[in-house]
């Protein structure tokens, strides 16, 4: 296809192609003439893999292509691919994933601190073995239910992992329902950029559900009539 074409079905303008071609997170396309080129559909899924990452998901340029390089590298692996675009892992500046034995990482958040920060992660270490679920070293969204953890206790909220095991378990369907709507076969780029669109744009309704049911229990409890 040509650019143009390109550009109509992925919803990306010509001028942002041009400078995704330019700054190499899109291959080249075939020369077919001085200044003319025809893409395919490799190039489609990539620019729309792009286009979720940078529009969905609200990395920068540079992240994206450390992002995509990372991609390039682990198409063989679905599982990692995964981690990569939704953030479940980092991206080293080398544009590879780290090791999955963690080697080479640090130590959890708050392993070396004293008090409430030690004390969440030994809760998120808990709660995750409670659920049996299999992460990575130290994945970021780990730190954040630390860290909450943590702010809860700081403001004398009595709260450890224990009160989070059910909505752990909503998680856990939640996630399972994500991933069932994955296509089974296809392109592994295809199946990334899916993912992202699931994940990141859902988030907002999820929560807007949340707080929908709670104004329907709430008037169940406590409304009249």
């Amino acid at each position: 296809m040509r650019i143009s074409e390109l550009s109509r079905r992925s919803g990306v303008s010509i001028p942002t192609i041009k400078y995704y071609l330019r700054d190499g997170l899109l291959p080249a396309g075939r020369p077919t003439a001085a200044n003319q080129a025809e893409y395919d559909e490799d190039h489609l899924r990539r620019l729309r893999l792009i286009r979720s990452l940078i529009g969905v998901r609200g990395l920068s340029v540079s992240a994206t292509k450390d992002v995509l390089a990372a991609v390039d590298e682990q198409q063989g692996d679905m599982h990692l691919l995964l981690g990569l675009v939704l953030g479940a892992l980092p991206v080293e500046r080398s544009g590879r994933p780290p090791r999955r034995d963690g080697a080479a990482e640090p130590a959890g958040p708050g392993a070396a601190e004293p008090g409430g920060a030690k004390d969440a992660a030994e809760d998120v270490a808990a709660l995750t073995a409670e659920m049996g679920w299999k992460t990575s070293p130290n994945p970021p969204a780990a730190q954040v239910v630390a860290e909450t953890l943590e702010t809860m206790r700081a403001l004398g909220v009595d709260y450890d992992w224990r009160s989070l095991v059910p909505y752990a378990e909503l998680a856990d369907r939640a996630a399972r329902l994500d991933l069932d709507q994955l296509p089974d076969a296809g392109d592994p780029l295809q199946q990334a950029e899916r993912a992202v669109l699931l994940t990141v744009l859902l988030e907002p309704a999820l929560l807007a559900l949340r707080r929908l049911a709670q104004e329907h229990h709430s008037a169940l409890r406590f409304g009249n009539g």
